[in-house]
């Protein structure tokens, strides 16, 4: 059986749930009836009723326990309250005949709706986003969590987009909107775990979790299971043919011990979505495991990537950057050169992490210089160009928009957003207590933590104060950065993304500290040249062959092609063609 309601016509529902560890289980309406569900195989209630879309309910568990549905498509307020049957065919699509875009074309903006100020508010930007040269939003997780402001990493519903952003339609017509722009619509996805409050799947399928295995989040979720790993498969079915978004982001996968399962959901997403469609499957996995990019997922966020450059941009050594500020320049080279930095070699603790990955596409990783969890990780959610040289940045930034790697933008940072974004919540009681006191002891190890009191000035996750300071001021554009990020998206567009099918690694070198030269075999032959600076003393370059066209210079008044200044990167195409 499917998980949730399913509509059979106009006015009439089968609601079903899996309850394997009930003794019975019956469906309240919302005008007070009580209507007992009959058990059916392997610890499924199932049970058809006169009644259509919009109608309210909730699961009674063994007489006592009032619950919603794990699989709601819909929430009449907050998670506690009733589910809503909804009409998955009421949405009339505009753009039926929109079939996604070619992976390589992609350049992906990442934002938080609730920040953002719902569907409607970001329906009204698609516009801006797609002159500007972005191809493809990505929603941070949409799952009902309790109050109405959260990261998104607390869903507890993951069938329910969260009603505080709008209607499950106007979730559809934004997506409808990007489409007409020419925007795909991505959605981040969390598959490792439930939020703390409000799942209540452990009071009647215990057998949901496995006890002998733990996340950082709890007890694992156990995927051996075929009702538990088609909760989750069924899942990403919903959001990609009824939804019709165009791909997937897999949160912290690692996290997810049953391998298995990531290979069915992908093999299903493929055979299970409309022929013709380009639908994209992205993973976050710490554990770089490079395999699963050869069983249907597309890429992977390059999280190595990120962190050597971060460290480089900022001196910063506590925390995961410790696995990247020593030996910097080698790592820098090895992901310029290959992709991961860690391919099998052990980190600071003494753990062997990733697999060999030069052998893939450049495409095959989403590179950022910001993200949710690159800024909200800090304790006080500062930006990067409030932490990093301006020239350095400039040059990161060139490296992010004109390597073949696939770019992705956290939103305001295209216009110099310097708001920060905070990690927020809103819970109340005992839970908030310990999500605050939690969140201060995650920085207890940092030396500029080490005090209590330095500690107690971290914001408070549930204060609503830290979510609007988190909000970004879409009015207070600095053109400067605006102006630049239109240039490089434009020479992106123009000379790169049309040769990226194909691309592969050449290979990279250092040319002094924080300073490397790396090449590219774009797919029509051509090589693409970086020759990156991030360090305060010049460097001499390989001179440049006499065929190759400068696409770009982060320092425009530098004209010495033997010599690399401080904080430059310069960009050279040398097309087969010239």
């Amino acid at each position: 059986m499917q998980h949730g309601p399913l509509l059979l016509d106009d006015c009439q529902t089968r609601f079903r749930l899996w309850a394997p560890d009930a003794h019975s289980v019956s469906l309240l309406l919302s005008g007070g009836a009580t209507l007992p569900m009959p058990l059916q195989e392997d610890g499924w209630y199932s049970l058809d009723v006169e009644a259509g879309a919009g109608t309210a309910y909730h699961f009674l568990i063994d007489d006592q326990l009032q619950v919603p549905d794990p699989a709601s498509r819909a929430q009449a307020g907050d998670i506690h309250g009733p589910s809503l049957v909804i009409d998955p065919q009421a949405y009339a699509w505009r753009h039926q005949q929109w079939k996604g875009r070619p992976w390589h074309e992609t350049v992906l903006y990442e934002l938080h709706v609730g920040a953002c100020g719902g569907y409607a508010q970001i329906e009204k930007r698609l516009a801006a986003l797609a002159e500007l040269g972005v191809t493809a939003i990505e929603l941070m997780p949409l799952a009902e969590f309790p109050g109405d402001r959260n990261w998104g990493y607390d869903g507890v519903l993951p069938y329910a987009p969260e009603a505080s952003y709008g209607s499950p339609d106007d979730l559809k017509r934004l997506i409808d909107t990007a489409h007409g722009h020419g925007l795909m619509v991505f959605l981040d996805v969390v598959y490792n775990h439930f939020g703390p409050d409000g799942n209540y799947l452990t009071h009647y399928a215990r057998h949901f979790f496995r006890h002998d295995q733990q996340t950082p989040w709890g007890d694992a979720i156990d995927f051996r299971r075929p009702e538990v790993r088609d909760f989750f498969i069924g899942n990403a079915l919903m959001w990609l043919n009824e939804y019709r978004f165009d791909g997937l982001r897999l949160d912290a996968v690692h996290a997810i011990p049953d391998r298995g399962f990531l290979v069915e959901l992908a093999e299903r997403v493929h055979a299970e979505t409309e022929p013709g469609r380009h639908v994209h499957l992205v993973l976050e996995n710490e554990d770089n495991r490079v395999s699963l990019l050869e069983r249907h997922f597309t890429a992977q966020w390059n999280d190595d990537g990120h962190n050597v450059l971060h460290s480089l941009l900022t001196g910063e050594s506590q925390g995961y950057y410790a696995d990247y500020r020593e030996d910097s320049t080698r790592k820098l080279v090895r992901f310029l050169g290959e992709g991961f930095v860690y391919q099998g070699q052990q980190d600071r603790r003494g753990h062997a992490r990733g697999e060999p990955s030069g052998y893939l596409s450049p495409t095959s990783f989403v590179l950022f210089l910001q993200n949710h969890d690159q800024i909200g990780n800090r304790a006080f959610g500062e930006r990067l160009i409030t932490l990093a040289e301006p020239d350095a940045l400039r040059a990161a930034t060139a490296l992010l928009l004109l390597s073949p790697m696939i770019p992705l933008l956290f939103m305001g940072e295209e216009w110099g957003a310097r708001e920060p974004f905070l990690f927020f919540t809103s819970h109340h009681g005992e839970l908030a207590d310990a999500v605050r006191e939690g969140r201060r002891g995650e920085f207890a190890e940092f030396s500029e933590f080490a005090d209590e009191a330095t500690r107690a000035r971290i914001p408070d996750p549930n204060a609503a104060e830290t979510f609007e300071a988190s909000r970004p001021n879409f009015t207070r554009v600095d053109s400067e950065w605006a102006d630049l990020y239109r240039q490089l998206l434009e020479i992106r567009h123009r000379e790169i993304v049309p040769r990226l099918q194909g691309t592969a690694f050449l290979g990279a070198t250092a040319l002094g500290e924080a300073a490397v030269l790396a090449h590219w075999r774009l797919g029509d032959g051509s090589r693409l040249r970086l020759e990156l600076n991030l360090s305060l003393q010049q460097v001499a370059l390989v001179p440049v062959p006499a065929k190759a066209r400068l696409l770009h210079n982060s320092r425009k008044n530098n004209t010495d092609a033997g010599l690399l200044p401080p904080y430059t990167a310069r960009i050279h195409l040398e097309d087969i063609n010239e």
